[in-house]
Order: structure tokens, then sequence, then C-alpha cells
């Protein structure tokens, strides 16, 4: 994640001890995970009301043979808790379509776990809302990618944008902390100046805007996908409304996700255009060191796999039904965890020779495996210039 709203203007949020270690968030209750302890993104389910056409699971409405059981499930979470990891994340699927996650969620808490939960909303009423927020999740992240029909058409349902808008209201009149997230495609990008409108209009503290990844039902619209010249637009545009809003006493938190080249050209920008905060976000984005699948950001699918992240359901390390996460994801002998962990050597044409490898690491490399069929091979979704990466 690439915070727009710390590095162009100073927002310090709750997860920066997690994006930017000790210290950067003074009052958080996060702590900086030690080494190797990764944020857990379990995929509790893979049903779902909704079929979006990015679904990176391939969720569809109908049960599952061989999720993780309620006994299964907590054996889990008290080993990733024993294994310090900072946050688990309940994703899908829809979580709130498994029948016990309230009580995993409780269970979780009781292990000294932060869980949140990222989730499409349409079946948050205020009867859900206020049970969230008495179970204590840290957030709960509701997505919305376009507004009205826009969203509709993306979500494959007629109704969920008034559902999820409907959701996000309950949430915050229930005292829970709320995010949207928002995934950028040719489809939908036009709605951004709308999103940004509706995060100040219902008094949302947090959005995300997601870049497409190539996976699952992802990789089916990557022709679809915005051009480079588009995504520097979009980019520029989230810089600017996230300025507006700090100037007007707004702090929203604004962060952009799935695209780490982000981070290098937001770098650019401020050395340009705002020289007193470089040395600043230089070492925030230094410390951060980049995109971290396989490093401090895991999956756990519904049926115990693990995964680098939650776009490699194509690629297992081990099931958690059969050993220890903390074992599985420490363990280098497979030759993909170790290049994940150690990028150094392996990366390959202009990510392989790009000055800024330290503040990227490479970017979304499942995204570079769907396009080019190697692991190692340049992103395809870095819109530098050639220029821009030789610093």
């Amino acid at each position: 994640m690439i915070s727009i709203s710390r590095l162009l203007c100073g927002g310090v949020a709750t997860g920066d001890n997690l994006r930017y270690g000790k210290g950067a968030a003074p009052n958080s209750p996060l702590k900086a995970p030690k080494d190797g302890r990764p944020i857990v993104v379990w995929n509790c389910t893979q049903r779902c009301n909704l079929h979006c056409v990015h679904c990176y699971s391939n969720s569809t409405d109908k049960p599952y043979d061989g999720e993780l059981s309620t006994a299964e499930a907590k054996k889990f979470i008290q080993d990733v808790a024993e294994f310090g990891i900072p946050v688990l994340l309940f994703s899908g699927g829809e979580p709130l379509l498994r029948p016990d996650l309230f009580e995993l969620a409780t269970f979780a808490r009781s292990q000294g776990l932060r869980p949140v939960i990222s989730t499409n909303g349409t079946l948050i009423d205020e009867a859900a809302a206020e049970r969230l927020a008495r179970v204590g999740f840290g957030e709960i992240g509701i997505s919305l990618d376009g507004i009205g029909e826009s969203n509709d058409r993306f979500r494959g349902k007629q109704g969920a944008y008034n559902d999820a808008l409907q959701a996000i209201r309950n949430c915050i009149r229930a005292g829970q902390k709320v995010s949207l997230r928002f995934t950028i495609t040719g489809q939908n990008v036009q709605d951004l100046g709308a999103i940004f409108d509706l995060v100040e209009k219902e008094g949302i503290p947090r959005v995300c805007f997601y870049h497409l990844a190539y996976s699952g039902r992802g990789a089916k619209i990557q022709d679809s996908d915005i051009t480079h010249e588009q995504t520097r637009a979009a980019v520029d545009y989230i810089c600017s409304r996230t300025q507006d809003f700090y100037k007007r006493g707004l702090e929203k938190e604004v962060l952009t996700v799935d695209n780490h080249t982000d981070a290098v050209y937001l770098y650019q920008k401020i050395r340009k255009e705002m020289p007193h905060r470089e040395a600043e976000v230089l070492k925030l984005l230094t410390s951060n060191g980049g995109n971290k699948s396989g490093i401090s950001i895991s999956c756990v699918d519904n049926l115990g796999n693990v995964h680098a992240d939650q776009f490699w359901w194509h690629y297992s390390f081990g099931s958690v039904k059969q050993r220890k996460f903390g074992d599985i994801w420490l363990d280098t002998s497979d030759d993909l965890m170790k290049g994940l962990k150690n990028r150094s050597g392996l990366l390959k044409g202009r990510c392989g020779r790009c000055h800024y490898v330290n503040i990227c690491n490479g970017n979304l490399r499942v995204r570079a495996e769907a396009v080019y069929g190697d692991v190692w091979a340049e992103d395809p979704a870095c819109y530098l210039t050639e220029e821009e990466i030789s610093g």
C-alpha cells in the first residue's frame, strides 16, 4: 500500500507502523511486526453472493467442499497468533456468508490478533453493523467499484451499490471504522471524482484505490485495464484530490494498492514539486521496501493452502491442515518463496535495470507471470519512462 496522504501531506494513520516500521505512528495500537511475520489475508470462504468481473478467487454463490471447519479454523488462528502476525484479514468470497464468522473473529481477538474484514457490504444491515462493532473489528473494508449502475455492472447484481452504500452508513452509525475500496479499470476510471465526492459527503475516513491484478477473473479483463497514460492521470488526480482534502482540513487516509510504481512516481513528483519533503519521503519508502508478496503479506485460502499473496491461488507452499503457518512461511526450500523474499539478481527487463528497485521491489510478480509467463519478468503495469527508471 502506498499512503498518498502520508507521503504528500504528512498524515499519520494507524497502519503506518506496519508500512514504515516502529515509530511511524507513535499513538497507534499496532506495533511494527517482527521480521518474517506477515499480515495474513484469510479467504475464510470462497462462497459469494455477487459475481464481480475482477474477482481473483473466482467466487460464485455455491458451497465449496473442504473449507476449514470451525475447529480447524481456530487451530489456524491460534497458530498465527503464536507466530506473531500483526493482522488477520477475513476475506472471501464474501466472509459474512461464513456462519461462524463472528465466533472466529471473537476468538481471534481473544488470541491478541487485530481482525479486519474485506466485504462487498451487501449483507451489512444495521444489526450486522452493530454486531461487527461489538466484536471489535479494527476496520471494515467495503468495496465500491463505481457509482450506481457502474458498480452494479462491475459486481454483477442490480442494487449492489445501494446495499453497499447503506452498509457504509450503518457501520459509521454503529461507531465502526470503515473504509472504501475501489479497483481502477477502464470500465470505471471515470468515476474517480465521484468516489472522492462520496468519501467527503459520507464522512468515510479511509479510501484505497486498487490497481487491477491479472488473477482469477481479473486475468480475463486485463485487456480492459487502463493504459499507462491513464494510470499516470489517475494517480495525479488521486494526489490532487488528497491534497485538496488536507488543505480544507479533511484529514482522510488515501492509499493506492497493488502497483508500487506509484511509490517511485510519487517520490519523483515530491522531489520536483516539494523538495523540502524529499528526504522524509525517501526514508519512508526505503523503510517500506516496496512489494511484499511472500515477505510481509500472505494469503491462506478457504481450503487452508498458503500463498504468497491473495492473487497466487494457483501456487501453494503448503497447507495449514498439515503444517503450522509459521513453519510454511519461513521455509525457503521452495524456489519461489526463496526468490520472493530476496529478488536480487532475479528481476528481468525494466524491473531488473530500474534504479528504484529498493522502493518498488519489482512490483506485482503475479502480473508479470500472467502476461509473460515468467515470474521474474518486468511488471507490465509499470508506467514509468526509461528516463524515470534510470533515476
